[in-house]
């Protein structure tokens, strides 16, 4: 699939909030079409340095887009998290077993409602890293097409940037994943191979809504960080998702068909 409909149908299946902020490909691929095909833009010349400064203007203002949604959401999940941390605790405080209110029945429907809320948070934060590696590859497959079509040389330096950009660096949205995964693993433990089938689905259907997504973000980053059968400067490495029941019951087997 070209990258312009991959994008497309990523933007789709994402969070209707967020579609607006991914990158603005089909608009930069007609400028470079422009710059390639003026015939009075030879390299070198006022009119393509002109060209080319207009160019390198919309790429800063997607990059400071990115950044600034990004640095956003990441903020709002490290409050999250914690939040979700501390609503636990409020719960096993209050009704679990040495609680102050000892209540099987109130612990369970609490930590169920618990439960949806962080198999939710868990999907969101693999969209933004799904949203992080769509939009880098975008940036490289369009600053490859201006250096092919132009004979300019953006690419290598532009990347070289781009790879220091806040938007690029998900480390700690790849530790509160796992922090997520931890806590499912430790409050909502499971016996056996029955109750883990259970489980399982049961927090599939509790998070379907942001699941169906989270599946497509998957086989997005599957995809992409599969790539070609060469090996670039510019390539992302092979996705390295952890090995958890929760990424397991999300993954290209998932029952939930995506529309």
């Amino acid at each position: 699939m070209k990258f312009g409909k991959r994008l497309k149908q990523q933007i789709q299946e994402t969070l209707p909030g967020w579609r607006d902020k991914f990158l603005s490909y089909k608009e930069l691929k007609k400028l470079v079409r422009s710059i390639s095909s003026a015939p009075t833009l030879l390299n070198g010349s006022f009119e393509y340095g002109r060209a080319e400064d207009e160019f390198v203007y919309l790429l800063n203002n997607e990059i400071e887009k990115f950044n600034a949604f990004f640095m956003e959401q990441e903020e709002d999940f490290v409050i999250r998290n914690k939040e979700l941390q501390q609503r636990i605790q409020r719960v096993i405080d209050k009704w679990g077993p040495k609680g102050n209110h000892p209540s099987e029945a109130d612990y369970k429907e609490e930590m169920g409602k618990i439960r949806k809320d962080i198999v939710d948070f868990h999907g969101e934060m693999v969209l933004l890293v799904n949203y992080s590696n769509v939009n880098y590859t975008g940036l490289a497959k369009i600053l490859k097409k201006y250096d092919k079509r132009t004979g300019g040389l953006l690419r290598l330096p532009f990347i070289q940037k781009v790879l220091q950009q806040p938007f690029f660096t998900t480390d700690l949205i790849s530790k509160l994943v796992k922090q997520c995964e931890s806590t499912i693993d430790a409050v909502f433990p499971v016996e056996d191979e029955e109750k883990k089938r259970e489980a399982r689905e049961a927090i599939i259907v509790a998070g379907e809504g942001i699941f169906r997504n989270t599946v497509a973000a998957l086989q997005s980053m599957q995809e992409i960080r599969r790539g070609s059968s060469t090996y670039g400067h510019f390539s992302l490495p092979p996705l390295n998702l952890p090995d958890s029941e929760l990424i397991q019951s999300v993954q290209l087997n998932s029952p939930i068909p995506i529309v």
